[in-house]
């Protein structure tokens, strides 16, 4: 993975020349040697001078031989783009201000704001968004056990990640692990998180589709999320009502 990421940053700055400002390497795999990295977990921020047509043109053959190895395509930003970003992707940019290893260039990361009053607006968003998308998806599989499975495998790792930010938009510090996340936001939400954790460890192939019941796990699933939505949202509502409301 070394050899890999070294590769990508000569290959990067052969392409961009001086355009290119920073390399950054975001993600668990960035802050902790010990998480288990596939190629699909190497997620690369490419901070440029400009981003112009020409620019991206002149990079894009180093981003197809990335791509190739089975990593995402890296993001594009400038500078002040990113910073005026940071009110709509408030808890990409915190993640990424949290774990991160620059592989070139400066530290821009750290010194960025994100405001965490739009933090928690996007954490309510994004839980509304995900749960609605979720309720769509089982309404189009038509009782398929296999659709409703891939369902909440392609969805739980979002949702934990939502799970985790919502503590952080409590003023909590989360637990590192996704497993004590999920524990605790079951704590704060006094709801069962059984199916939730079963699809947690089928996603991380820690046990077999088979073993599971898809009809009942999908109902503590969707139950689950929507216990937690809606104590997210009685929470940081009454976070952001304005003084004189909150005595009613």
């Amino acid at each position: 993975m070394e050899r890999l990421l070294n590769d990508l940053v000569e290959k990067l700055k052969s392409a961009a020349g001086h355009n290119l400002q920073s390399v950054v390497l975001y993600g668990a795999p960035a802050v902790d040697a010990a998480v288990p990295a596939r190629h699909a977990d190497l997620n690369v921020l490419c901070l440029l001078e400009r981003a112009g047509a020409a620019e991206l043109a002149a990079l894009s053959p180093a981003v197809v031989w990335w791509v190739r190895h089975g990593a995402p395509a890296p993001q594009i930003f400038t500078l002040p783009e990113l910073e005026r970003s940071a009110d709509v992707f408030a808890i990409e940019l915190l993640d990424m201000k949290r774990h991160h290893r620059i592989l070139f260039g400066n530290d821009f990361l750290s010194a960025l704001h994100v405001p965490m009053h739009l933090h928690r607006l996007q954490v309510e968003r994004d839980l509304r968004t995900n749960w609605l998308r979720l309720r769509q998806g089982v309404l189009l599989a038509r009782g398929n056990e296999k659709v409703l499975a891939d369902l909440m495998t392609a969805s739980v790792l979002r949702f934990a990640l939502l799970f985790r930010h919502a503590l952080i938009a409590f003023g909590e510090t989360p637990p590192d692990r996704r497993e004590e996340t999920v524990h605790r936001i079951a704590e704060v939400a006094g709801a069962p998180a059984t199916e939730f954790s079963a699809v947690l460890a089928l996603r991380a192939e820690k046990s077999a589709r088979g073993s599971l019941n898809i009809p009942a796990t999908l109902a503590g699933y969707l139950s689950f999320i929507e216990r937690v939505t809606d104590e997210v949202d009685r929470r940081l509502e009454s976070q952001s009502r304005p003084p004189d409301l909150l005595s009613d």
